[in-house]
């Protein structure tokens, strides 16, 4: 039963950590309707099986990513450490408020907050894509360190629950005058620093041992979050090069009231 929690929550993971809907509250969705209560269902699982997700971003990407790939001539190599130095910069807000604040942002941890969260940048999406007409920031050389930040700024609100680190990011960014392809790349290469201390951070304030059989649980649900994540993220980049961001919002907005339906009304 275990590698079957393991398997849905692995999948649950890789579309929902990459599309700006909110891993969290679908999380708390699939863990109530599984009543999950065991390893899979800890703070330690939903956030290790992360690793996985990363993992993919940076397959994809590596070339991308490596300012030291021997195929890239002297001029590329530059343009991708100025491009980490970008992502760097973006990631020191929520490094320093994640510290701070991680511990007393677990008490936000419920529907209510979730839902609301979902709701709101829902809202959010629909009402800046209707307002943005052209984008001034079309390629990662042309963002100024000034708005990699501010986008960082935006980063910070995801430690929200309902918020979606990638939604709002992105949404920043879009408001920073960023187009949509660059928003959505932007908030994956964003994610590779912070998810990976995230990660870490829970792996060393976790109280306990970790026993064979939950490592092979995990290991089972990074593999399929890594596959489905591909998934995700190919999807994305097709999606928003014809579309905006508006069904997203509507999405959200939709599972905002579902679960506010569900433990106000069901439970």
């Amino acid at each position: 039963m275990e590698y079957l929690k393991a398997l849905l929550l692995g999948i649950v993971e890789g579309i929902t950590e990459w599309l700006p809907i909110s891993s969290t509250g679908h999380m708390i969705l699939v863990n109530e309707f599984i009543n999950n209560e065991g390893f899979t269902g800890s703070d330690l699982f939903l956030y290790v099986i992360q690793l996985g997700a990363i993992l993919a971003v940076v397959t994809m990407y590596f070339k991308r990513l490596n300012p030291f790939a021997p195929s890239k001539t002297a001029e590329e190599k530059a343009g991708t450490w100025q491009m980490w130095f970008k992502v760097v910069v973006a990631c020191i807000p929520a490094a320093v408020f994640g510290l701070l604040l991680n511990d007393y942002m677990e008490k936000f941890e419920n529907w209510l907050v979730v839902s609301a969260m979902l709701i709101l940048y829902g809202i959010g999406f629909i009402f800046v894509e209707s307002r943005t007409k052209s984008s001034k920031v079309t390629d990662m050389s042309c963002m100024s360190y000034k708005t990699a930040i501010l986008i960082g700024l935006f980063q910070v609100l995801s430690i929200i629950p309902g918020t979606s680190r990638s939604g709002a990011t992105i949404l920043g960014a879009i408001l920073m005058g960023c187009s949509r392809e660059l928003a959505a790349e932007f908030s994956f290469f964003l994610a590779i620093p912070v998810m990976f201390g995230v990660t870490f951070l829970k792996l060393v304030t976790y109280e306990g041992a970790i026993a064979g059989g939950e490592i092979a649980v995990l290991v089972v649900a990074m593999l399929v979050a890594y596959v489905v994540s591909m998934l995700a993220i190919k999807f994305l980049v097709n999606f928003v090069k014809k579309h905006d961001f508006k069904s997203f919002g509507w999405y959200r907005i939709v599972l905002g009231l579902i679960v506010i339906g569900y433990f106000s009304l069901i439970k």
